[in-house]
C-alpha cells in the first residue's frame, strides 16, 4: 500500500457525497486538472495578445494533458515548503513543457503569482460543481412540482411547535419545499455566472505582465513603453484570461477582496439549509407513529431487521448542519490583510471544497428522495382525525363568534374541547351538549364544521400560484 493509498479520502465518513459526480469534480485530481487548466489558459491569453510565441499554449496544453506526471500526493508534500501546491506544480509543468518546447517553457506561469492560479482553479472547480448541483436541484424542483399538483387538495395536519395546529394540504407543503429549492437554484445560478478568474500578479497591480509584454518576444516584437499602454496591456490580459478560462472578468484583482468566495459560501449554506428543511419534514413525517410519507428505498439497521430508515433524509439533515459552519470560515476570511493574506486565503481551501461536495451530495440525495417519495394520504387522514375535531377549533371559534360574540364563543369552544378530551368524544358531540349553543348551531352543522378536510383555506390556490413560478425555467448550461 502506497502513501497515496493511505492518505486517500474516499468518503468513509462522508457518505452524503461518496460516489457522486460532485465528489469526482472536487477531488484532488480535479483540482490538479483545474490548476493545469488555469496555467494553460494564462499562456493562451498571453499568446492571443502577442506576449507569447505562437504555439506556446498548445505546447503547455500538451504537457498538461499527461495527468500521470502530476501526482497530487507529491504536490501536497512539496506544498508544505512554500505553503501552496502551485509552486511545485508550476515547476513540474515547466519541466514537462521544456521536454517538448524549451521556448514555450519560458512562458509557463510567467508574471503570475500562486494565488492567481489557485483562485482561478478553485473557481473552475466551483463552476463545474455548481453545474452538477443545479442539475440536481432542477430534478428536485420538477419532481416536487408533480407531487404538489397531485396532492394539491390532500388534507393533512398542520403542525406548529410540534402539535396539531390547523389542517393544511400536502400539496402546499411540497410546493413550499419546491419554493426553497428554486430559491437555492436562483442563488447558485447567479453566483456561478459571476465566478471570476483571478489575475493580479505579485501584489494585484499586473505590473509583471506589462513588464514582460514590454520586453517583447521573438515573434511579436517590442511593445510601446508608455505607462498608459502598459496598464492597458494588463487589463487586456485579464479580459483575455477570463475568456480563456470561461470565467467572468473581475473588475479588480481579488487577492484580498474575497467577495466571490464569500458569496459562494453563502449560497451553498442557503442551499444546504433549504434542502435541510425538506429533509427535516420528511424525517418527522416518516416517524413510525406518524407515517405520512416514506422514502422509496429506506436504509437498514445493523441491529434491528425490521427498520427501513429514511437514510437520504438523514444524510441531507447532516449536511445542512455542516455547511453553515464551513461558510462561516469563508466569511471570516474576508478580513484579509495587505495585498495578499498570510493565512486567511489558505483557510478557505478545504472549507470551500467541503462545502461544494457536501451540498453536491445533499442535492443528489434530495433529487433521488423526492423523485421516489411515497405519500400516504390515508394515514394523513387518520392523523387529522386523531384529535376528534379539535384541529378545527379555530374554524368553530370564527363561526360561533359571528353568532354569539367572541368571548362567549371562546368559552364554548374551550369548554367543549376540554369535555371532548376528558370524555374521549368528538368535538362536535361535546359542543352539541352545550346549552349555550342550543338553537345557535345544529348538530349536523357542527359535524360539518369539524370536518378538517373542509378547512384548508386558500391552500389549493397557493399551490397553483407557487407552481406558476419557473414554468419557463430552463436547465443549467
Amino acid at each position: 500500500m502506497t502513501s497515496a493509498d493511505v492518505a486517500a479520502d474516499v468518503g468513509l465518513l462522508a457518505p452524503v457525497r461518496a460516489g457522486t459526480a460532485v465528489e469526482d469534480a472536487t477531488g484532488d485530481t480535479a483540482y490538479v486538472r483545474a490548476l493545469l487548466d488555469a496555467e494553460t489558459a494564462l499562456v493562451r491569453a498571453q499568446e492571443s495578445l502577442g506576449h507569447a510565441p505562437a504555439g506556446a499554449a498548445d505546447a503547455v496544453a500538451s504537457a498538461a494533458a499527461d495527468a500521470t506526471r502530476f501526482d497530487p500526493r507529491s504536490l501536497a508534500l512539496r506544498a508544505r515548503t512554500g505553503g501552496n501546491p502551485v509552486i511545485p506544480l508550476a515547476a513540474d509543468l515547466t519541466a514537462a513543457v521544456a521536454e517538448r518546447s524549451p521556448r514555450a517553457a519560458a512562458h509557463v506561469h510567467r508574471g503570475a503569482t500562486s494565488q492567481d492560479i489557485l483562485d482561478t482553479a478553485a473557481m473552475l472547480v466551483a463552476s463545474e460543481s455548481l453545474r452538477l448541483i443545479l442539475a440536481d436541484l432542477d430534478r428536485s424542483a420538477a419532481a416536487l412540482a408533480l407531487t404538489a399538483a397531485e396532492h394539491r387538495d390532500t388534507p393533512m395536519a398542520g403542525r406548529t411547535l410540534t402539535q396539531h395546529a390547523v389542517p393544511t394540504t400536502f400539496g402546499l407543503k411540497a410546493a413550499g419545499w419546491r419554493g426553497l429549492v428554486l430559491d437555492a437554484r436562483d442563488r447558485l445560478a447567479a453566483v456561478r455566472a459571476a465566478l471570476p478568474a483571478q489575475l493580479g500578479g505579485a501584489a494585484g497591480t499586473l505590473a509583471a505582465f506589462s513588464a514582460f509584454a514590454q520586453s517583447g518576444n521573438p515573434d511579436a516584437g517590442p511593445c510601446e513603453g508608455s505607462a498608459r499602454q502598459a496598464g492597458d496591456t494588463g487589463l487586456s490580459l485579464v479580459e483575455a484570461y477570463a475568456t480563456a478560462t470561461g470565467l467572468a472578468a473581475p473588475a479588480l484583482p481579488w487577492h484580498t477582496l474575497r467577495t466571490p468566495v464569500a458569496d459562494l459560501g453563502g449560497a451553498l449554506a442557503f442551499t444546504a439549509g433549504a434542502l435541510g428543511k425538506l429533509a427535516a419534514d420528511v424525517l418527522v413525517l416518516s416517524r413510525t407513529e406518524i407515517r405520512e410519507v416514506s422514502e422509496s428505498t429506506g436504509g437498514g439497521s445493523s441491529a434491528m431487521p425490521h427498520k427501513t430508515n429514511p437514510a437520504r433524509a438523514v444524510l441531507i439533515a447532516g449536511a445542512a448542519r455542516q455547511v453553515p459552519a464551513l461558510a462561516g470560515i469563508l466569511y471570516a476570511s474576508l478580513a484579509a490583510e495587505d495585498e495578499r493574506p498570510p493565512g486567511a486565503w489558505h483557510a478557505e481551501w478545504q472549507p470551500l471544497r467541503e462545502a461544494l461536495r457536501t451540498v453536491g451530495g445533499a442535492a443528489d440525495a434530495a433529487a433521488t428522495l423526492v423523485e421516489g417519495l411515497r405519500v400516504h394520504p390515508g394515514r394523513m387522514r387518520e392523523n387529522l382525525d386523531a384529535t376528534g375535531g379539535l384541529i378545527v377549533s379555530e374554524r368553530l371559534l370564527a363561526v360561533l363568534s359571528a353568532r354569539i360574540g367572541r368571548a362567549e364563543a371562546r368559552t364554548a369552544v374551550t369548554e367543549g374541547a376540554a369535555r371532548a378530551s376528558r370524555e374521549g368524544t368528538h368535538l362536535h358531540e361535546a359542543l352539541a351538549q352545550d346549552p349555550a349553543l342550543a338553537g345557535v348551531v345544529r348538530p349536523d352543522e357542527l359535524r360539518a364544521l369539524t370536518d378538517p378536510s373542509a378547512y384548508t383555506g386558500s391552500a389549493g390556490l397557493l399551490v397553483d400560484r407557487a407552481l406558476r413560478r419557473g414554468e419557463e425555467r430552463r436547465g443549467p448550461d
